[in-house]
């Protein structure tokens, strides 16, 4: 559900939220998202000043400290003209939440709505913003890929057949669906943390049927269930694995 309307992105800047977790742990997920955008053309800057969304506060029950968080994104991106991140669990929580939280704050709701208006997911700008659906990538090897839907970015944004439109489109690669694409991968935050019996249930059917799928690779647009996916099948001695969308787009695999 769109709370705010978003107005063309087209012809832009693009200032890039990498997220955390990219941040941190898959800076070649943020270097590859640059890479896609550059090679459409588009100029890309990287605001210093930003941090978190606040997601992980926020779902947790801590609203002032998230807020907090989440006012540190609007004065970091306070020039921004449109905002592109790989993730669709924090674009959500841009997009959906931040509402909630500036919703009686007489000083930053103005800006609020308009950095909501601006926040776009990576494969989403791409499709619905810009209208791209195919950017010229060929893999180095015949590939067949599978797509994992993330949670957030399924359900709260929509993202569905962007991702697919795109992989579909890349040279060298066979696009096979995954039985239980749309299952939760089990990780949602601090929800593999307060209920690991049920996330690790939940890892492990997913996990199975990444093991039966007739597929080299596995894509999703989050990076958090990436590394739950990747650490269920390590512990199973899986050759399998689970990549960032970005990377594939990228041809970086």
């Amino acid at each position: 559900m769109e709370l705010h309307p978003r107005p063309s992105p087209k012809g832009k800047r693009v200032s890039l939220f990498v997220t955390c977790i990219v941040d941190m742990i898959y800076p070649q997920t943020g270097m590859a998202t640059v890479d896609i955008l550059e090679k459409l053309g588009l100029q890309v800057d990287f605001p210093m000043g930003q941090t978190c969304c606040g997601q992980m506060g926020f779902n947790a029950g801590y609203r002032a400290e998230a807020k907090a968080v989440a006012t540190q994104f609007l004065k970091a991106f306070k020039d921004a003209e449109v905002i592109v991140s790989p993730s669709g669990s924090c674009t959500s929580m841009v997009r959906h939440f931040y509402p909630q939280l500036f919703e009686d704050d007489p000083v930053w709701k103005a800006e609020m709505e308009r950095i909501v208006g601006i926040t776009w997911e990576l494969t989403e700008f791409l499709v619905d913003g810009l209208g791209v659906t195919d950017i010229g990538t060929t893999l180095p090897n015949p590939t067949r890929v599978s797509m994992h839907d993330a949670c957030h970015g399924l359900r709260m944004s929509g993202l569905k057949d962007q991702p697919r439109t795109l992989l579909r489109n890349v040279k060298n690669l066979e696009f096979v669906e995954l039985t239980g694409a749309d299952q939760c991968c089990g990780f949602g935050g601090l929800f593999a943390i307060k209920m690991p019996d049920i996330s690790g249930a939940m890892l492990n059917d997913k996990v199975q049927n990444i093991n039966a799928a007739e597929a080299d690779m596995i894509v999703t647009c989050d990076a958090s269930c990436l590394t739950q996916m990747n650490g269920g099948l390590q512990r199973q001695q899986s050759p399998k694995r689970v990549v960032h969308i970005a990377e594939v787009l990228a041809g970086k695999v």
